[in-house]
């Protein structure tokens, strides 16, 4: 009989921890585990490379580029970045960043916005990135919609979308280096990498696809959360796939608000600055910044402001197309 009443026991014990393991379905909360993501160290032959360097200055920027150990290819290189909405955005300091763009002797280039401010229309988006410092920075400034003109890429393997429209001067480059401004975002959740070469890089027109997984070329409005996410990721891809992989990343986690630069009077970070990054691969990129915004203290407001907005999905829809990989190894350039 002791030993029945034993069994039964341990029975009962499994049948509540089993239950205890299945609480979390259904409910539509994200349940996960931000101490075990993919990250591996440096000597680790698993993931993509992200270097970090905490030297938010021009010469640890340069420090993690030339970490990556490629050079872009080609005569005319452009350099991919936010211009940042007036009147007091986050958008990376021109001095920061001069020494770099004149490495690859780059173009800075933008397109406009599809929403009301002070970068929608193509003679004002000019005045700000010229008031910002943008426009004596290489071989200059340019929107690559500056005439409202698409050129329209294949998505090869898109969840969303089968072709994604970028400015239409996208084709006059070789390469990118895109450099992006690590921060959260009210519709995105964050915005790093893949969202500067997608949303950044289409289009008025290719913006409101994206923000409407392809259902309207004129509004950016009204679409679903997690369909807009996987449309970032399809349209990041056909811009990789269409430049043959002669593309680099670097985010920059400083002023790190819950707002994006698209924002002109951005929420105050609550998060101190954490360094620059670099990577050849833009899903591993944005995923090691997203793990060191768990990591970082006082994250609580950008933390709500991510997982508000199921913000790595794109991350998971970037993966299962083959953006990029969310494994990597994180080597801090110091060492």
């Amino acid at each position: 009989m002791k030993k029945i009443a034993a069994l039964l026991l341990s029975l009962l014990m499994l049948l509540s921890l089993t239950a205890c393991g299945n609480s979390g379905e259904g409910t539509g909360e994200n349940t996960a585990d931000h101490t075990d993501h993919k990250v591996t160290d440096a000597s680790s032959d698993a993931g993509q490379k992200v270097y970090m360097t905490t030297d938010i200055s021009p010469e640890g920027l340069m420090k993690v580029y030339e970490a990556l150990g490629v050079e872009l290819t080609g005569d005319n290189i452009a350099v991919k970045l936010s211009t940042g909405e007036p009147p007091a955005s986050n958008y990376l300091d021109p001095d920061l960043i001069r020494g770099l763009v004149e490495r690859v002797d780059g173009t800075i280039v933008e397109c406009n916005t599809a929403y009301g401010g002070s970068r929608t229309e193509t003679d004002m988006h000019y005045q700000v990135a010229e008031d910002h410092g943008f426009t004596d920075l290489g071989k200059g400034f340019l929107i690559m919609d500056e005439d409202g003109e698409s050129m329209i890429l294949p998505v090869e393997g898109g969840q969303q979308l089968s072709e994604n429209y970028v400015g239409a001067h996208f084709g006059d480059f070789d390469g990118f280096l895109v450099l992006s401004h690590f921060k959260g975002h009210a519709m995105a959740g964050f915005g790093g990498a893949i969202k500067n070469i997608s949303i950044g890089i289409g289009s008025k027109e290719g913006k409101c696809l994206i923000h409407t997984a392809g259902r309207s070329h004129t509004s950016p409005w009204g679409g679903d959360q997690d369909a807009f996410l996987e449309s970032m990721a399809d349209a990041g891809k056909s811009v990789v796939d269409a430049l043959d992989g002669n593309i680099l990343y670097i985010n920059v986690m400083n002023r790190l608000s819950i707002d994006c630069d698209c924002d002109g009077n951005p929420s105050e970070p609550d998060i101190h600055d954490i360094g620059i990054l670099a990577s050849t691969d833009p899903v591993a990129l944005d995923q090691a910044c997203v793990d060191l915004i768990y990591q970082a203290e006082g994250n609580e407001s950008f933390v709500r402001r991510m997982e508000g907005q199921h913000a790595e999905h794109v991350l998971e829809a970037g993966e299962a197309i083959g953006l990029g990989s969310r494994t990597y190894q994180l080597e801090r350039v110091e060492d």
